[in-house]
């Protein structure tokens, strides 16, 4: 099968694991009722998702480097899809989220894979928009989680949410055994080859899985336990964590065979490719912390308003993604890569001054809709040219990895984001209780927490200024 199968098997992956995310979030209540838990313990059915396929992802994209992407990415349509089947079966609580635990080591797979099999798949003078594609689906599965998920529920009830995705698994593992390419055995010589060029041995890299997994596990449950409220458990995990990333740094100085090259992080595209992704979608992530408070309480939309204001962003991003791709083709990475963090820039600035018009909800609402629009389409140019940028020139043999750190990168924003800048907001808008927040308080909080965002886009302006000099001084490919 051509091109075209392969990116219509790879959106499909990239679908179903951003709708793992966004379909669940919407049955916690559904849950809470049906199952007679408290919201503390149904969140973990969210959590579990998100932990397993934050915490593996890297790891997961090097296996597939080991040992071949395809049966790797096969392996992992099978198991999100038979978790799929336990969940929907599952006959209470425990069995649930170890389940979706399962379905998320899944979606790592196909999420870390799928950028892998675009860099070795597609041809260079259409990687951007094949990225822009995958930005689309993406986009797509948060937008399209919401309402499928209420209609299901309303249908079938809260099992049908991960029913659904028997029949869609199963069409994605036709299309994968039948469209990708299959595993070359010069995969693992080339590694090989590779490894002792460095004076390594070619291998997995265990404890160093190990330790990266623990980090990031202890560091997203210091981002996600409380709510945004902090306390003594917050600060241990996250203490927890930094020790966690000081073995692991350690250990992969002097492993035979690491889990991440550190001179990897300091290559002139993918360092600053890495930390402008993450500093963007904590930019990103802002917007569903303070949106739903802004319009709630500044504008006074009931829940359905909110709800169709916010939806904004994802459907601007669904609508930006193929578009932004086709102009990284045509204009290259670095140039829209600026494009897009200056519109970021201006729709930053146009949310902080949003909460200066007050005069009404109509009003009100197109001055959150318009900057809303700017904000995404921005971040849909920046992430196709930054994904085309760092995985464009990836050797052959390191494709997964560095897929997965790119992915891991976003993930870790995205949480970074929604806790400490809502944290920011809280504090900003200087009230204990934002659901009972005045007007005036949450207008004060949404400036503040957008003026801070705003330093974080240039902040990434900065990383690609300091990536395009260094690739101008290094015109080689990036051999890591």
């Amino acid at each position: 099968m051509g091109t075209r199968w392969v990116l219509a098997t790879l959106s499909l992956c990239v679908l179903l694991s951003s709708l793992g995310t966004s379909v669940a979030n919407v049955a916690l209540p559904t849950l809470a009722r049906a199952l007679g838990a408290p919201f503390q313990q149904v969140q973990w059915v969210v959590l579990a998702y998100l932990l397993a396929m934050t915490t593996l992802i890297v790891s997961v994209g090097r296996l597939g480097d080991l040992t071949g992407r395809r049966r790797l990415l096969l392996a992992g349509l099978a198991l999100f899809t038979g978790a799929s089947a336990f969940c929907g079966l599952a006959p209470g609580l425990g069995v649930l989220v170890a389940a979706r635990a399962a379905q998320g080591l899944g979606a790592s797979a196909m999420t870390a894979l799928a950028l892998a099999f675009v860099g070795g798949t597609v041809p260079k003078d259409r990687i951007g928009r094949a990225m822009g594609l995958m930005g689309t689906m993406s986009a797509v599965g948060t937008a399209l989680g919401p309402s499928l998920g209420g209609a299901l529920i309303a249908a079938w009830g809260w099992r049908a949410i991960f029913l659904v995705n028997l029949p869609l698994g199963g069409l994605a593992l036709l299309l994968a055994w039948r469209a990708l390419p299959v595993d070359r055995a010069p995969v693992d010589k080339g590694l090989a080859d590779e490894a002792r060029a460095h004076g390594e041995r070619p291998g997995f890299d265990g404890v160093g899985t190990v330790l990266l997994g623990g980090t990031l596990a202890l560091y997203a449950l210091a981002m996600t336990l409380g709510r945004g409220q902090w306390g003594p458990l917050n600060l241990a995990l996250l203490a927890g964590a930094g020790v966690g990333a000081g073995l692991f740094l350690a250990v992969e100085a002097r492993v035979a065979s690491p889990l991440v090259r550190l001179g990897l992080l300091r290559h002139p595209v993918v360092g600053p490719g890495l930390m402008g992704s993450g500093a963007v979608a904590t930019v990103m992530a802002t917007t569903f912390v303070v949106g739903p408070f802004y319009l709630a309480r500044a504008l006074g939309l009931s829940p359905a308003g909110v709800g169709l204001a916010m939806s904004t962003g994802p459907l601007m991003s669904a609508l930006a993604g193929v578009p932004a791709g086709r102009l990284v083709d045509r204009l290259g990475a670095v140039h829209v890569s600026v494009i897009g963090l200056g519109a970021m820039v201006a729709g930053v600035a146009l949310m902080a001054s949003a909460g200066l018009i007050l005069k009404g909800p109509v009003m009100g609402v197109a001055g959150y809709i318009g900057p809303i629009a700017v904000l995404t389409a921005g971040y849909a140019l920046f992430q196709a040219a930054n994904n085309t940028a760092v995985m464009s020139g990836v050797a052959a043999d390191r494709r997964g990895l560095v897929s997965g750190i790119l992915n891991l990168s976003r993930n870790m924003g995205l949480i970074t984001g929604a806790s400490a800048l809502g944290a920011v907001f809280a504090w900003a808008a200087g009230v204990p209780d934002l659901t009972a927040a005045p007007a005036e308080a949450v207008a004060t909080g949404m400036r503040v927490t957008f003026l801070v965002a705003g330093g974080l886009v240039v902040l990434a302006l900065l990383l690609v200024a300091a990536s395009a000099t260094g690739m101008r001084r290094r015109h080689s490919p990036l051999e890591m």
